[in-house]
């Protein structure tokens, strides 16, 4: 049985939102800065730099495109790539369908946009509370546009002072970024399955960090992926087995 949650208006879903999305500022604060810093040095315009934050509005996906921009790759493989990249957002999406799908176009689209790593592990622990708040979208419009300011504010800081920072890159402050994805990661990892796809994927990366183009980012997550998959089909498929032998035994038990 539900109850009714004591966030239960729009304007308190919205401030709670906001409230539990500034812990992982620490992570994205430093990460946008050294974009705005290196997306000129890559060759972006400001206007490109600034543009990419505003319109892409995806960390890992804008540092890749920027780096294959400095490689003189061509446009197609870099959209390829960030496509590839992003393809996570969708899982996120599925994830959030159900608890969203009553929501009227002027809802789903621009929170479809905001929608990041970040915003989505406060958002769906908030979904799955069985609360009764009929609000929760405004939490998820409070956590989204938090985050996109706070990108958006550290991006254009980058981008002013980017010039007079010798190496933006080598200050190691990305690093930052790691740490919060791992702390976002380790609430998911529920039971073995997600651990060995974890623990597959990670180990792959690292094998496959030398392939060029940040392809090696790309295999491993494809990689982990198939390991979860297909231990979801081996544990269906073992499930299966068991309950025909379950009605076989209960058929036997009956004719004798």
């Amino acid at each position: 049985m539900y109850t009714v949650s004591p966030i239960s208006t729009p304007r308190a879903e919205f401030w709670a939102g906001v409230r539990a999305t500034i812990p992982l500022l620490i992570g994205a604060a430093p990460f946008g800065l050294i974009f705005g810093a290196l997306a000129l040095n890559s060759g972006l315009s400001l206007a490109g730099a600034a543009g990419f934050s505003a319109i892409v509005f995806a960390g890992s996906a804008q540092f890749i495109a920027a780096g294959l921009v400095a490689s003189g790759v061509s446009v197609g493989f870099i959209i390829l790539t960030t496509l590839i990249v992003n393809l996570r957002h969708a899982l996120y999406a599925a994830t959030l369908a159900p608890h969203t799908a009553h929501l009227p176009q002027r809802w789903l689209i621009p929170l479809a946009f905001w929608l990041t790593d970040e915003t989505f592990v406060v958002v769906a622990s908030h979904y799955a509370k069985k609360d009764g708040s009929p609000h929760k979208h405004w939490y998820f419009f409070g956590s989204a546009i938090f985050m996109y300011i706070n990108w958006q504010a550290w991006t254009w800081l980058g981008i002013l002072v980017g010039q007079s920072i010798p190496n933006p890159g080598a200050w190691g402050l990305d690093f930052a970024l790691v740490v919060t994805f791992i702390g976002m990661l380790v609430p998911f990892v529920a039971n073995r399955k997600m651990l060995l796809a974890v623990l597959v994927a990670g180990v792959v990366a690292v094998l496959v960090n030398g392939l060029p183009n940040k392809m090696g980012l790309m295999v491993a997550s494809l990689v982990g992926v198939a390991v979860g998959v297909g231990l979801d089909w081996l544990e269906g498929k073992g499930r299966g087995a068991k309950n025909r032998s379950e009605a076989d035994a209960t058929r036997i038990g009956e004719s004798g």
